[in-house]
Formats: structure tokens, C-alpha cells, sequence
């Protein structure tokens, strides 16, 4: 846990520890919350998922957090739990055809994420769902599908798409170059971050547990995205396609279940979502070429 890096908290009470530490994961449940949000994992983008040099520190230490706060939430008698998968849990076998991937709920098996992320993230499902059979822990989960939005990473190498594209179109001249991994052509899904606080919300107040997706239907190849940020920044820029880890071909978000449920589909278009992404982030490089001028001449 650390304090937001983009702005002041608004928590009454903040506790900085590691949530590897089973003795920190019981004190900050050291009372009978109504509700407890599990949103910790060790992630990021392709960058840093794909390569395959960071899939033991991935595993073992999402996996520790997990088992951790399933097991202090339980003892605590936290009255709901909130767990949040991913959309990198489905089998990349039904994820191979970019204009046809299947990403229902019901197709979570034969179980072959494409990362070791993915495969955490399916474990850690089943720890949840363990303890509520066997302890009647009260659980929520949710498979997120590509969220973004502002006082998200946006540098470091740990920055997904969106967030990338963003600083990249940001730090460069009109008319000037970006760099796309891969063809570009690889098909996903983008939620902007209050369309899943909704979502996550209409969840909590529901007697559904899940698994269930949360992400958008409006499905677009990353050159695509990169041309809407492009547009959203007034700038033409030319992509350079460079080797780099991709993920699967294609990747949907299936909200039928959702919407049968809980009577939730996104409302905000992509490029809505991107226009205000993109703003913050450019004010945060200019902050940063401010800071460090030098590196801003390069």
C-alpha cells in the first residue's frame, strides 16, 4: 500500500505497509468492516506482463496478498469482500481470431491464460470462491477488461496502452514518430476508470457474487487507439511498428451477463474517456519536462 501518487487521499485513516505481511493484512482488518475493496496485484502492461521477467515476483506476490486478505477478511468477519480478476484469465485459445474472441463468463475453461498474471489471477478467483464455500466469506468478483483514466501510471514501463499512447502522442512534435508494438493490429477493449467504479458499485450492492466482466464493448485495434489519441491531441504523427510483447490477437468484453444481472452497460464512447486521459497527461509531462528540462531536449 502507498499514499496516491497524483494527488491528496481523501481516506480518513491510510496505513502504508505490505500487503505480503500476513500480520499487516490482519491490522488493517482489525475491525468488522461492511466492505473491503482487494484491488492489489503486481501488474502493469505488456511490458511488463509479457516479457516473462517478472512472472515470479507476479505470482508470488499477488498470490501472497490474496491469500492474505482472504484469510484476515474471514477472520475479521468483513461483512463483503470486493476481488478484482482480469480479463487475462481467459483461455488465449478462444483469443486467437481478432475479429471473433470469446470472453464469456462460461468460457473460463479448460482453463490457459496466455501469463503467468493471468494464471494468478485465476487462482486467486478460486481462493475467494474457497472461502466462501467453506466459511461463507461474503465475496464480489469482477474481471476487469482494460481500465484507464487519469492518475493512472503513465510512465516507468509499467503503463498499459492507453496510457502509454498518451504519454508517447504527448512528447511528440507534431508531424513527428510514435512506436507501436507488434502489426498494431490487435484487438481489445478499453473502460474508462468511473464507467467501472459504476459497475463496481451496482456489484457491491447486488446479491450477485460473479465472477463477472467489467469492461467496454466498443472493440479497437491499437492502431485504431493510437489514431483516436492522435485526433484527441490535434496532431498527426506517423506509427512505427517495432517488435515488442504483445498478449493475445483478440480480446472482447462479453456483458451480457452483466446486463442481465446487474442491468449495467458502459455509457461513455472510447474517445471521450481518451480526451480526458489525455489532457492530464500531458500536463503531467510538461510538469515533468519543467522538472527536468534536460531530458525534455532529447
Amino acid at each position: 500500500m502507498k499514499y496516491p501518487e497524483f494527488s491528496k487521499t481523501a481516506a480518513d485513516d491510510f496505513v502504508i505497509g505490505d500487503l505480503r505481511d500476513p500480520v499487516i493484512c490482519r491490522n488493517v482488518t482489525d475491525q468488522e468492516f461492511d466492505e473491503v475493496y482487494q484491488l492489489a496485484a503486481d501488474m502493469g502492461g505488456a511490458g511488463f506482463v509479457f516479457t516473462g521477467e517478472n512472472d515470479a515476483d507476479i505470482m508470488h506476490n499477488s498470490a501472497m496478498i490474496n491469500l492474505n486478505m482472504a484469510e484476515a477478511s474471514n477472520s475479521a468477519k468483513v461483512k463483503e469482500i470486493f476481488y478484482s480478476s482480469s480479463a487475462c484469465m481467459y483461455p488465449a485459445y478462444n483469443q486467437e481470431d481478432p475479429d471473433n474472441p470469446k470472453c464469456s463468463e462460461d468460457s473460463a475453461y479448460p482453463a490457459a491464460p496466455d501469463s503467468e498474471y493471468g494464471w494468478e489471477k485465476l487462482f486467486s478467483e478460486h481462493v475467494y470462491l474457497a472461502f466462501q464455500r467453506n466459511y461463507g466469506l461474503n465475496i464480489r468478483i469482477a474481471r476487469f477488461h482494460n481500465i484507464f483514466g487519469p492518475e493512472g501510471t503513465w510512465t516507468g514501463g509499467r503503463e498499459k496502452a492507453p496510457a502509454a499512447l498518451c504519454r508517447k502522442v504527448a512528447e511528440t512534435e507534431d508531424g513527428g514518430e510514435i512506436e507501436v508494438w507488434g502489426d498494431g493490429k490487435q484487438i481489445r477493449p478499453f473502460l474508462y476508470i468511473d464507467e467501472c467504479l459504476e459497475a463496481v458499485r451496482r456489484l457491491m450492492n447486488s446479491d450477485f457474487f460473479g465472477p463477472v466482466n467489467i469492461g467496454s464493448e466498443e472493440m479497437v485495434t491499437i492502431n485504431q487507439l493510437a489514431e483516436m489519441i492522435m485526433s484527441v491531441a490535434d496532431k498527426t504523427l506517423i506509427i512505427k511498428h517495432i517488435p515488442g510483447p504483445l498478449g493475445v490477437r483478440g480480446r472482447n468484453s462479453d456483458n451480457r451477463l452483466i446486463y442481465e444481472r446487474l442491468n449495467w452497460r458502459p455509457s461513455m464512447r472510447l474517445k471521450e474517456g481518451l480526451a480526458i486521459t489525455c489532457k492530464w497527461i500531458g500536463q503531467q509531462v510538461e510538469i515533468a519536462n519543467k522538472k527536468h528540462p534536460e531530458k525534455a531536449a532529447l
